[in-house]
């Protein structure tokens, strides 16, 4: 049974070839985000997809689909389909939609038939020609609108963005590469991923598989289950409890069992159990990114060393995201804390409420993972995936290799050296050392991607100004003062939606609000309030600045450089604001962090949801919620608002639509009338797998191209 429970976790992250944007059959809308354990959602729709398949459903097989092309989707499998013969090339054109690209492909290589079960019915697969990729919950083309779709997932279907047609990948005859680049514009600061630092620096871009979780974030923003780690699952009664359970056969790559001892140091971490005396009261021992949800958690129910955990949340207190809880790049190795702090053992310490010792496991746990490269001890550094960090250098990167220790089905490709923000991507991807590329899009500017498959795609990440609340811009009209002289309108003409267009949902115009997303069923209802700061007004944004007793301010504008794209931005909002009177500086630099608006060294900060410079944001939106949620780690600008928190808090919980509706609609004009942040658009992605490259899928979120990198092939 547990080998079936992997089978169906690495049916999640397995495809059949690299798969950039292209249209979504219409099998797709019958796809569900339900991922209830010991179901096992995969919101797919082709070659054996499964859709809400129980634990107990095999995986379609790994296949290798070579000749991929960019074209439309295939239709999904009958309900019988042949097998798949091993060796056979399958060459297509198919159109599954008026006006959209036919496929041209290729399906080889095949390493075996698969079946998987959908609806309860037994099926046959076999590899499908395809040439697009599925993410983000549309299907994208380039330069010309796209249809509403909803996203689906499966052996060899699909995603988002725009894909630039006609190379041929993975066909017989070449040789599968040892090493894959992976370029990334996330920082990589920290290990640990719940930390304020290894959340605002892209820790979940990186190490999701290398720190698994209940769950990980998967192509559309959804919350996918990985039973590899364990299965999860909400217990009927008045109180919400959750019962998890880790895999038997779980342990760190340094030989130690995992266990809900590392649950338990999650949880005390994230759920701001632990304080000190503060200047203005106390403060949390952890620096957490955020403690929503884990703070609702009334205990946790855990004998040291076991494979189970009970977590039970405040009486009356439900948490609807709690699939976002223990997820991947945030189960920490309790061990590691315990021996670093001199703690015989950490669940124990941390459950009887030993606040000496807490202290001591806290700061371990705030500065023991950060990442310095030439300067990381590996043995602090234990996987719970199918990889595990090798090393980390300037020279070479930071290198993960094959967790020999892993319990679950072995990384495809022996070694993934990933090649951060900060290491000058532009030249690595001209010197082809990167396989995959993952960053802003434009951001590289004229970055030489020959031998890519491109695709541009909005991703749900809000790309925006997160604004102090102090200095210049203490006063709520000043930082309106520069919403209305900053050109919405004319950043998402000219950098918002680079190769694609589209008529609604993600990417559809400026982004009128900080917390929904452009798909969301409430979003247009809600954002009314930013009609007003769609386009400039210098006359407005004189008044406010009178209101606000300021004469010619001057605004600070960090973020993590180079950047082209964020620097033409800065460019026109500083045009558009010298008219009223507010200069606008670009004061980025290559070791920017969005720490540096709390300590004051900036006035701004453009980045993409919570501040991130890299892949960000997910469907349940959880850490743009926090961004702007008082005493939360991820709030760097510090804004404070009791009703704004009120409101959060509430929204966490509710389940009624009117109530949600209503409350949505007081917190959007809330935020318009203080402006803790001005957003701009749907934060563009380009996402590009060289040619060769088998299993990429694209994922515009916070877990970026790298959430199924164990799956990854570069054949050449």
């Amino acid at each position: 049974m547990r080998r079936r429970e992997t089978e169906a976790a690495e049916h999640e992250r397995d495809t059949g070839a690299h798969r950039l944007p292209g249209p979504v059959p219409p099998q797709a809308d019958t796809a569900a985000r339900a991922t209830e354990f010991p179901t096992h959602a995969t919101e797919s729709g082709a070659c054996g997809t499964v859709v809400g398949a129980p634990e107990h459903a095999e995986r379609a097989a790994d296949t290798a689909v070579c000749g991929t092309a960019a074209g439309a989707v295939p239709p999904a499998p009958d309900t019988a389909t042949s097998a798949a013969e091993p060796g056979a090339c399958e060459i297509g054109a198919r159109a599954s939609e008026p006006g959209t690209w036919a496929s041209e492909s290729a399906a080889c290589e095949t390493e075996s038939a698969g079946r998987t079960a959908a609806g309860g019915v037994e099926q046959a697969v076999r590899p499908t020609d395809t040439g697009a990729t599925l993410t983000g919950g549309r299907a994208w083309r380039v330069g010309r609108p796209a249809r509403a779709r909803r996203s689906v997932r499966g052996a060899a279907v699909v995603a988002a963005g725009a894909v630039a047609a006609g190379a041929l990948v993975g066909c017989a005859g070449k040789n599968q590469v040892p090493s894959i680049g992976y370029g990334v514009d996330a920082v990589v600061a920290s290990y640990n991923g719940g930390s304020t630092l290894g959340a605002n620096s892209g820790t979940a871009a990186v190490f999701s598989r290398v720190l698994t979780g209940f769950f990980y974030t998967g192509p559309d923003g959804q919350q996918v289950a990985d039973t590899d780690t364990g299965t999860a699952k909400e217990v009927p009664g008045e109180t919400q409890t959750i019962q998890y359970r880790l895999n038997p056969d779980g342990v760190w790559s340094d030989g130690t069992p995992t266990s809900c001892d590392d649950l338990v140091l999650a949880w005390s971490a994230r759920g701001g159990r632990f304080t000190k005396p503060g200047p203005g009261g106390p403060v949390p021992l952890f620096d957490a990114a955020s403690t929503l949800g884990y703070s609702d958690i009334e205990r946790v129910e855990c004998q040291p060393g076991s494979k189970d955990a009970t977590v039970t949340f405040r009486p009356g207190r439900t948490y609807a995201d709690w699939k976002t809880l223990f997820s991947a790049g945030e189960l920490m190795p309790a061990h590691v804390a315990a021996q670093a702090a001199n703690v015989p053992n950490a669940a124990t310490a941390l459950l009887s409420g030993d606040t000496a010792a807490a202290e001591r496991i806290a700061e371990f746990w705030n500065t023991g993972w950060i990442l310095t490269p030439g300067e990381i001890d590996a043995t602090l550094l234990p996987s719970s995936g199918p990889y595990r960090i090798e090393s980390f250098t300037a020279d070479d990167g930071l290198v993960l290799v094959k967790n020999e220790k892993w319990w679950g089905n072995a990384a495809k490709t022996p070694r993934i050296v990933v090649w951060p923000k900060n290491f000058d991507l532009k030249s690595k991807v001209a010197d082809k050392e990167v396989g995959v590329l993952d960053v802003g899009a434009g951001s590289l500017g004229d970055a030489d991607l020959s031998g890519f498959t491109v695709g541009n795609m909005p991703s749900r990440g809000a790309e925006q100004l997160v604004l102090s609340t102090g200095g210049v811009l203490t006063s709520p009209e000043a930082r309106r003062a520069l919403a209305l002289c900053t050109p919405r309108q004319e950043l998402y003409n000219q950098l918002g939606h680079p190769d694609f267009e589209v008529d609604s949902g993600l990417g559809a115009g400026p982004l009128d609000s900080r917390i929904l997303q452009q798909d969301s069923l409430y979003y247009s209802a809600v954002t009314g309030a930013a009609d007003r700061y769609e386009n400039p007004d210098v006359a407005a944004a004189k008044k406010a600045l009178g209101a606000a007793n300021l004469q010619n301010p001057t605004i600070r504008v960090g973020y993590s450089a180079p950047d082209e794209r964020r620097a033409r931005t800065i460019q026109l909002i500083a045009e558009s604001c010298k008219a009223a009177g507010i200069t606008v500086v670009d004061a980025s630099t290559p070791d920017f962090t969005a720490a540096q608006l709390r300590e004051g060294a900036v006035d701004a900060v453009l980045a993409g949801t919570a501040a991130a410079p890299g892949p960000a944001g997910s469907l349940p939106g959880v850490a743009a919620v926090a961004a702007l949620h008082s005493g939360q780690g991820l709030d760097f600008g510090g804004f404070v608002n009791p009703r704004y928190d009120a409101i959060a808090d509430q929204l966490a919980a509710e389940r009624n639509s009117t109530v949600v509706l209503n409350l949505l609609t007081e917190q959007e004009n809330l935020l318009w009338n203080e402006m803790p942040s001005i957003p701009l658009f749907a934060t563009p992605r380009t996402i590009a797998f060289g040619d060769g490259m088998e299993n990429g899928i694209a994922n515009p979120t916070r877990a970026g191209a790298g959430w199924n990198m164990d799956r990854w092939v570069l054949k050449r």
